[in-house]
């Protein structure tokens, strides 16, 4: 995808992950400078970036800390200029141990919250409050097909992603009138290597056919259709786009209960 975005500003959070990773690549490509940050070391993306002839700067963050992430906004200003762009990609998933709402301890339903949910108002607040002096900007926050319709034994992850669904619409609704846009992305089922190899093995062949059987398209999804959804969202062609949340899903949600 193409789109003139050449010397825009964009902070990318998360960007060890596949997604945030992705997109930061796809920014970066059409000349966006990208401040790529993470609560791990984001410096491997800044790298690619940089070899593949585009400019990143890293910022290692927690994004549930509120006064680490006002600091990282008026460093990144500092250093880079006015931000134009949030992608919101920084997350946690739920882990290898699930739980039924009656068992849930009370450390996993925070901790994912804390990041999944927090981290997009923190991030959003500090870098909305500059947006809003200069009255432009926009923010795409990354959800998920699970905040529309949620998964047994994962409710603290359903539940911050559809708070972010929402969350998202609030905020558009409220600065819109200083020319601010602010959409959502929800995946569906993604997978990038090696877990896409790993997903289709021989072995794990009833177990992909059943996750598959519920996507009318039939076939899962990579990062670069996440990333070419934001490019989108935060592209002038979007220009009169705001409050909505495209569902990059294969028509997963669409056809969810069809067979249940």
């Amino acid at each position: 995808m193409k789109v003139d975005l050449k010397n825009r500003i964009a902070v990318v959070t998360g960007t060890v992950g596949p997604i945030g990773r992705s997109i930061a690549l796809a920014l970066a490509e059409q000349g966006v400078i990208v401040a790529a940050s993470d609560d791990r070391n984001p410096e491997q993306t800044c790298d690619e970036i940089c070899r593949r002839g585009g400019i990143a700067h890293g910022y290692q963050i927690n994004t549930s800390d509120s006064s680490a992430v006002d600091a990282m906004v008026s460093k990144i200003e500092q250093d880079l200029g006015p931000i134009d762009i949030l992608a919101n990609c920084a997350g946690v998933c739920f882990g290898n141990d699930r739980f039924p709402v009656h068992e849930f301890p009370d450390a996993e339903w925070e901790r994912i919250l804390r990041v999944d949910l927090d981290g997009v108002f923190r991030c959003s607040r500090a870098v909305s409050a500059q947006m809003v002096q200069r009255r432009k900007g926009t923010i795409v926050n990354i959800t998920s097909a699970f905040g529309i319709v949620p998964a047994r034994l994962q409710c603290a992850y359903a539940v911050a992603k559809a708070g972010v669904m929402n969350f998202t619409r609030s905020h558009a609704l409220e600065v819109g009138q200083y020319g601010i846009r602010v959409n959502g992305v929800a995946p569906g089922l993604i997978l990038d290597e090696p877990f896409r190899a790993e997903f289709y093995a021989l072995e794990n062949k009833q177990r992909a056919d059943s996750l598959l059987s519920h996507i009318p398209l039939g076939v899962s999804g990579g990062s670069e259709d996440i990333a070419a959804a934001v490019l989108y969202l935060v592209s002038d062609d979007a220009r009169n786009v705001t409050g909505q949340v495209l569902v990059v899903d294969g028509g997963w949600t669409v056809g969810f209960s069809r067979d249940w």
